[in-house]
């Protein structure tokens, strides 16, 4: 079956940059009739389909029902959701405190959950099926020591798209998620080389190590979104898929 997104609307969150940007060109490329695509920052670029921008914040409880009500105001309809706008902060048992730890939930699994719910909520009204992906993460499984917090944010979106897989599976609503490993965004390439102060070229130069001579990139993780919000995808529900470089349990 062909992979298509042709006469849906999508919405993306994480918009501007990332995987999430890559997502949203990739959906366009695949036929996507239109697409509300959500940021804190401004999204970039152009489109060849419909396009909303709505510009919001995850971290406040209003952010999830305004993006709702702005796609279903210019477009009417939701048919597939992607949540990948994430915080990947480090914060650890050693130094995260409360503060820290309601704004990494707020934005990796609260604002999610309400955005399922939306979406959810429009397909189920209408009757019509849809597709929802989230982003995760392989720190899901347990996570790096300085990743605590991150990690446990990403378990509870595990859990969640499972738990929306199992309730909406006689809806035709299907809700998978893929766990990445470490991707090269912009976003890891300015912490590593230039916040942590690692030098121009050291994300390059990691990623020569691995199995492919690269790092996951975006289209990579891209591409594996759009075809489970595809109906080539279907009747998969319910999955976390790992998307690494290494096969979870397996010897080191």
């Amino acid at each position: 079956m062909e992979v298509s997104l042709t006469g849906k609307a999508i919405l993306v969150t994480g918009a501007a940059r990332g995987v999430g940007a890559a997502v949203a060109a990739e959906a366009a490329a695949s036929g996507a009739e239109a697409l509300v695509l959500t940021d804190i920052d401004p999204i970039p670029g152009t489109f060849p389909c419909a396009v909303e921008a709505v510009t919001a914040d995850l971290a406040t409880p209003e952010g999830p029902p305004a993006i709702i009500a702005a796609a279903l105001a210019r477009f009417g309809r939701i048919d597939g959701l992607v949540n990948a706008a994430g915080l990947t902060s480090r914060g650890s048992f050693a130094d995260a405190d409360v503060a820290f730890w309601n704004r990494m939930f707020s934005v990796n699994a609260r604002a999610p959950f309400f955005l399922m719910a939306g979406a959810i909520a429009d397909m189920t009204a209408r009757k019509a099926p849809g597709s929802i992906v989230n982003i995760q993460s392989m720190n899901a499984h347990a996570g790096a020591p300085d990743l605590g917090v991150y990690s446990a944010t990403k378990g509870a979106l595990q859990t969640l798209t499972k738990n929306a897989a199992h309730a909406y599976m006689a809806d035709g609503i299907r809700v998978n998620g893929i766990n990445l490993g470490w991707v090269d965004t912009e976003t890891e390439r300015h912490l590593h080389e230039v916040t942590l102060g690692k030098g121009e070229g050291w994300m390059a130069a990691q990623g020569a190590k691995l199995p492919l001579g690269r790092f996951v990139s975006v289209e990579d993780a891209a591409r594996t979104v759009v075809w489970l919000l595809s109906d080539a995808s279907t009747p998969m529900t319910g999955v976390s898929m790992d998307l690494e470089q290494a096969v979870t349990g397996a010897p080191c």
